[in-house]
C-alpha cells in the first residue's frame, strides 16, 4: 500500500524521543512491504539520519523556542491570527501544504498518517476521502493543563491554558475524522477512547534499538550514567531531584557521567560528576555505564530514553513514571521512587562483577517486543485495508527481518 506520513521534524543527528518514535513507525511500515513517503521539517544545520529516499524536506528551521529568536514572536502572533496553538503555529506553512498536495496529486495514496496533534490543522487542506490515521504520541492537552497548574505567573498560566484548549480542539477533530488512532501507551489509548467515544484507538509497544550494539564488545567505563536533553522542563526536574535527593546517599567514589545538551552548569560542581555534553551515540554511552539512572518525575507518553537504556544491555534504576508504556520489563530494571532506595539500588548494580545474563534477558525482551510491534502494525493496516478496493491491497512482505532503526 502507498502511505504518506506527515510529521513535524524528520529524524536527524540531533533528534529527540518523538522523532525516534516516528521513525520507528516508518521503518516498521516499510519493513511490512508498504511504500511510505515522509514529509516534515529538518532542523537547521542538521542532516538526515536515514536514507533520504521517499523523504521530503519542507524546509530547514529551528523549532525550539530558545533557538528561534524572532521566529518565536512570529509564531506567537500567527497562532493568535489563525486561532492555532503556539505549538502548531511553528509548523504551519504554505510550503508544507503545497508540498503535500503536490504529492497527493502525483501519487495514488491509500492512507494518510498525521503524526502528532500539532499537525492537525493540515487536514483542512488535504483530501480527507483518503483513509486517515492519527498517531498521538501523548495526550497533548493534558501536558499543557499540567503546566498550567504548576506555574504561578499569570501570563504563563494564560498561555498554557490557551494551548490546552486549542490543542484539545485539534485532538478531538482528529479523533473524529481518523479511521484509526495509534497511541504509545494504554493510558493514552483509554483516555482518547473516552474522549472520542468511537473505539478507534490501538496501542503500539515501540521496541528499543539494539542494532548499533549487537556486534560491539562494550567496556564499562564508569559507574552511573544519566542521559537527557536537559533544557526540557521535565528532564531538568528529574536531574535536580537526582542531584538533590539521590546524590547525597551515593558514596563519592562512584563515578557519575551525565550526557546530553543543556547542563553546562554541572561542570566542576560535584567532585565525582563528569558532564559529557552531547555524545556521538546515546546508546553506546549507556552501554558503557555499569548502571543507568532514569529519575523521571513527570511527563506523558512512552519514554524513548528508557527503551534505549534497555537496548544498551546495562542495568537500570528508574522511577515508576520512567516506565510508562513499558509493561513486563526485563530483569535489568529496578523501579523505585524513594530517593534512598534509588541510591541503594544504584550502588548494588554498580558493584556487580558480571551482568551477562541480564544483558541476554534484555535482548530476548527486545526481540519479543520488536516482533509484536511489527505484527501490530501489520494487523492495523490489514484492518484499515478492508475498506479499500481489492486492487489497492498489496502485500510485499520482506523475507529478511529488518530491525526498525531507532538511532
Amino acid at each position: 500500500m502507498k502511505i504518506i506520513f506527515l510529521t513535524t521534524i524528520l529524524l536527524s543527528k540531533n533528534c529527540n524521543g518523538g522523532e525516534v518514535a516516528s521513525q520507528c513507525f516508518i521503518d516498521a511500515l516499510r519493513h511490512n512491504g508498504h511504500k511510505v513517503s515522509v514529509v516534515g521539517y529538518l532542523r537547521k544545520g542538521d542532516t538526515l539520519e536515514h536514507n533520504p529516499q521517499d523523504t521530503f524536506v519542507v524546509d530547514e528551521r529551528y523549532t525550539e523556542t530558545s533557538k528561534s529568536k524572532f521566529d518565536a514572536l512570529i509564531w506567537l502572533f500567527f497562532s493568535f491570527l489563525k486561532g492555532l496553538p503556539y505549538s502548531s503555529a511553528k509548523y504551519y506553512s504554505h510550503t508544507y501544504i503545497n508540498l503535500v498536495n503536490k504529492l497527493l496529486a502525483t501519487e495514488d495514496y491509500d492512507i494518510i498518517i498525521i503524526d502528532h496533534a500539532q499537525l492537525g490543522w493540515i487536514e483542512r487542506f488535504i483530501d480527507t476521502k483518503i483513509k486517515l490515521i492519527f498517531i498521538a504520541h501523548n495526550v497533548e492537552h493534558q501536558i499543557y493543563e499540567d503546566n498550567f497548574k504548576k506555574v504561578g505567573n499569570l501570563l504563563s498560566k494564560f498561555i498554557y491554558q490557551r494551548e490546552a484548549v486549542l490543542i484539545r480542539v485539534l485532538e478531538e477533530r482528529l479523533l473524529c475524522i481518523s479511521e484509526q488512532v495509534w497511541t504509545l501507551t494504554e493510558h493514552d489509548s483509554k483516555y482518547l477512547d473516552q474522549l472520542g467515544r468511537l473505539g478507534k484507538t490501538k496501542t503500539f509497544a515501540i521496541p528499543p534499538n539494539l542494532t548499533n550494539l549487537q556486534h560491539k564488545a562494550m567496556t564499562k567505563c564508569f559507574d552511573i550514567g544519566l542521559l537527557g536533553s536537559w533544557s526540557w522542563k521535565a528532564n531538568i526536574e528529574a536531574l535536580q531531584w537526582f542531584l538533590e535527593s539521590v546524590y547525597p546517599y551515593l558514596p563519592t567514589h562512584l563515578s557519575i557521567h551525565i550526557a546530553g545538551k543543556g547542563a553546562d552548569w554541572l561542570r566542576g560542581k560535584y567532585p565525582n560528576v563528569t558532564y559529557r555534553g552531547v555524545v556521538p551515540d546515546a546508546q553506546e554511552f549507556m552501554a558503557q555505564a555499569k548502571v543507568v539512572a532514569i529519575p523521571t518525575l513527570s511527563g506523558s507518553g512512552i519514554q524513548i530514553k528508557t527503551l534505549d537504556a534497555i537496548g544498551s544491555g546495562s542495568l537500570i534504576v528508574a522511577t515508576p513514571i520512567a516506565m510508562r508504556g513499558i509493561s513486563h520489563p526485563p530483569s535489568t530494571i529496578t523501579v523505585t521512587e524513594n530517593p534512598e532506595k534509588f541510591a541503594q539500588y544504584l550502588v548494588s548494580a554498580a558493584a556487580l562483577s558480571s551482568t551477562d545474563h541480564y544483558c541476554d534477558d534484555a535482548k530476548n525482551w527486545y526481540c519479543t517486543r520488536r516482533d509484536e510491534f511489527l505484527q501490530t502494525i501489520d494487523d492495523a493496516i490489514q484492518d484499515i485495508s478492508t475498506g479499500l478496493p481489492k486492487s489497492k491491497i498489496k502485500s510485499q512482505k520482506s523475507k529478511v527481518l529488518i530491525t526498525p532503526q531507532m538511532n
